[in-house]
């Protein structure tokens, strides 16, 4: 009786905080929110961190040929993976202090799925694995050794990341092994891609070979969902670069996604991002880099950046055009 007594009186509890919360709801959405949805901007669309003509192309053309965002911003992203004279991203990018190529990367779809890889060493496309990641487990990330099984059993072949210009870069840094952030390496960096299709669905990803010379199992923003990828098919997308131990603790590619759900446009909403990053106490933001692009279900694009020389790059027909951003340093 005791025990039926109480189950009664939780019951009534709960009822009475939904009914309450209801009446809240109602009260606090007589402002009604920003609207969101697509009017009349250019769709398809496609944008990218810094001067990636082709591979924003690539992207575009795979949304011309009826495929979706997250097939656009893969193939986009996995043409950079495979230029060995890129030195930031997939085969060809500089080793960590150990002469390690590690890859990370992720891959966020239009209805809220993600996959990201880690720490990933001898496969090329840690994004088309990040994606299988995202599609063929419960899993959101994978690993090390545990990312590399997975693309080894998913038909991945295995090669040798280190090309002869990345390890001759690498013997001639460790005569002093001194270790600091470039800014704008090679107006180029982290690889990040944002799509919106005919349909007006949105995807991102995001895939670099991390610092040039980290230590050993670093990790940065560009698999960790939410820091350096963003998207929410409802309110928009973002996708970050620069040095990722920044971005991570401000969580920077959620808070502009949230930024622009309160009603800020993308340009808005990626100045704010980085103000959070240089106004914080200690921030010794005249040394790093840190770039973000973002767009909304409108269509409207933004970018910014901390320095001068990030460049964005946007398709809206079969040419790619590059802006530079403005930065918070004039």
């Amino acid at each position: 009786m005791e025990r039926r007594k109480f189950l009664k009186n939780a019951s009534l509890s709960t009822a009475a905080v939904l009914v309450g919360g209801k009446a809240l709801a109602s009260q606090t959405n007589t402002n009604h929110p920003p609207n969101h949805q697509n009017t009349n901007h250019t769709k398809p669309l496609v944008i990218a961190t810094w001067n990636v003509n082709l591979e924003a192309e690539k992207a575009f053309q795979t949304l011309q040929a009826g495929k979706s965002a997250v097939d656009a911003v893969e193939e986009g992203c996995k043409l950079a993976e495979a230029n060995i004279d890129n030195i930031t991203v997939g085969k060809g990018g500089l080793p960590d202090r150990d002469g390690h190529v590690t890859l990370d990367s992720s891959i966020m779809d239009s209805h809220g799925n993600c996959g990201s890889v880690v720490y990933m060493q001898n496969v090329t496309h840690a994004v088309s694995v990040a994606r299988m990641v995202m599609e063929k487990t419960p899993h959101v990330m994978l690993a090390g050794k545990g990312a590399e099984q997975f693309a080894y059993e998913m038909g991945f072949k295995k090669e040798d990341l280190l090309t002869e210009k990345a390890k001759k870069a690498w013997d001639e840094w460790k005569v002093k092994s001194q270790y600091e952030p470039i800014i704008n390496i090679e107006n180029h960096d982290t690889i990040g891609m944002l799509a919106m299709d005919a349909n007006g669905d949105i995807a991102g990803a995001c895939t670099t070979s991390g610092l040039a010379y980290k230590m050993n199992g670093r990790v940065g923003d560009s698999p960790i969902i939410g820091s350096g990828l963003f998207v929410d098919n409802e309110i928009g997308a973002a996708v970050a670069t620069g040095l990722g131990e920044e971005v991570m603790k401000t969580v920077g590619s959620f808070l502009i996604v949230e930024l622009m759900r309160q009603g800020k446009t993308p340009q808005e909403a990626c100045e704010e991002a980085v103000r959070r990053i240089v106004t914080k106490p200690g921030s010794n933001y005249k040394n790093f880099q840190v770039g973000y692009i973002a767009m909304n279900k409108k269509g409207e694009t933004g970018y910014y950046s901390i320095h001068k020389g990030f460049w964005m790059t946007k398709c809206t027909s079969e040419k790619a055009n590059n802006s530079e951003s403005e930065a918070f340093i004039k």
